[in-house]
């Protein structure tokens, strides 16, 4: 028995924020000391690296929770469920509800009990809650679904990540410009066929990793030390992410018996143009082959990186034909990863 994606749906905030957008801001060094290139210099080098050109910011009016719920509706509606018939909601984020231009994280109750209210969800028997997983959530959402279900748990469940990143990034750190709002949602269920969810590989790595990813101050002296923004180590994510997903993505492929040359697609999480491409080559290189051209769908370049949004956003772009020049059949091999805050890895196989 495997789990299977019956339906998806996704939510793209409609503010576009582009990289020129970004010309007149203040750009800082760690110690608060004035940046040494032009913004012109730092957009352009910011370009060619993650390739990103516009993200998406939500409405001031809306809340991670409120994009999860648009997406959670669309992925119900998708699938044609009752949403009565649900036995989890599995919310992944990591910083709550944040109201625009608040400094506190709201996640009381959980957003996962939020968007159960909202659905108007009336079965106490459907359990919501949140997962913190960094960037991986959503994918780890999946792997808890699985459990659930192979276990007589559960028989149907609704996975979840929604983040607005733009609440919580420090506008004087370059780094600010990676990050964006959205959320993504799937509807799974039990399958008796050979399809669906056929093998998967999760690592935590926080003997020397864990704060590769935090909460820090802004690079501005002047402003309230008390309000913390995002902060990465961004090399040392980079290093890490090249060393440990292609083996943990072939760790995963390698239990599911499906060769390397099945793989339709890639799905990998939108965090940077160039270490994703990084990952791929490294992946098929440990098989001694070299990837094939459009295996990889890429968001990244008009969403930004929406940390647990990415995943799902791309599988319901990419299985709705909204992704130009990629598309997907029945029984075709998908092959989901992704890295994050933790810091932590995770990947499955699925055949469509």
């Amino acid at each position: 028995m495997n789990i299977k994606i019956i339906g998806s749906g996704s939510y793209i905030p409609e503010i576009r924020v582009k990289n020129s957008d970004f010309s007149k801001h203040k750009f800082l060094n760690e110690d608060g000391s004035e940046f040494g290139y032009s913004n012109e210099e730092v957009i352009a080098k910011f370009k060619s690296i993650t390739g990103i050109e516009e993200r998406r910011y939500a409405s001031p009016e809306l809340n991670s929770s409120d994009l999860a719920f648009f997406a959670a509706e669309k992925a119900i509606k998708n699938s044609g469920i009752d949403p009565e018939t649900l036995d989890y909601i599995i919310f992944a984020h990591n910083f709550g509800d944040v109201k625009s231009n608040a400094i506190q994280m709201d996640s009381v109750p959980s957003l996962a009990t939020r968007v159960k209210h909202r659905l108007r969800i009336q079965n106490p028997k459907c359990v919501a809650y949140d997962i913190l997983f960094g960037c991986p959530g959503w994918v780890e959402g999946m792997l808890q679904a699985n459990a659930y279900i192979k276990s007589g748990m559960a028989k149907r469940c609704l996975v979840i990540g929604s983040e607005t990143l733009s609440r919580v990034v420090d506008m004087h750190d370059r780094d600010s410009m990676i990050y964006s709002d959205g959320a993504g949602a799937t509807v799974v269920e039990y399958c008796k066929e050979n399809d669906g969810l056929l093998s998967y590989e999760s690592a935590t790595y926080a003997f020397e990793e864990a704060n590769y990813l935090y909460f820090g101050n802004s690079f501005d002296k002047t402003l309230d030390p008390d309000v913390r923004y995002i902060k990465m180590h961004g090399r040392k994510i980079y290093e890490f992410a090249l060393s440990k997903v292609p083996q943990a993505m072939k760790n995963c492929l390698d239990k599911s018996g499906v060769p390397i040359t099945d793989i339709k697609k890639i799905l990998i999480h939108q965090a940077n143009e160039k270490m994703d491409e990084a990952i791929i080559h490294r992946f098929y290189k440990l098989y001694n082959q070299e990837a094939p051209k459009d295996i990889m769908p890429m968001s990244i370049h008009l969403l930004g990186n929406s940390s647990v949004a990415t995943v799902p956003t791309l599988y319901d772009l990419l299985t709705s034909n909204k992704i130009e020049h990629h598309s997907i059949e029945k029984g075709d091999i998908i092959l989901f990863a992704s890295v994050g805050a933790g810091m932590n890895v995770n990947a499955f196989v699925y055949r469509y």
